[in-house]
């Protein structure tokens, strides 16, 4: 009898499921689509958030809290 090209096989462990991505990865080459630079931080001026958002992100506890 003939093995199956492809065994679907859970991992044993986690060096495994690293080891078995480490082999994919040049099935997995994007190439990012072209666009624009990015923007510095202190040209952002005039943004407007929703105040819906703002009230969300208000209501938010701080980072470490």
């Amino acid at each position: 009898m003939e093995k199956p090209a492809f065994q679907s096989t859970e991992p044993e462990s986690l060096e495994q499921l690293l080891g078995d991505c480490a082999q994919m990865t040049p099935h997995w080459v994007v190439t990012p689509p072209p666009g624009r630079a990015p923007v510095p931080p202190r040209a952002l001026h005039g943004v407007q958030v929703p105040r819906r958002s703002a009230r969300l992100l208000d209501g938010m506890s701080e980072y470490g809290d």
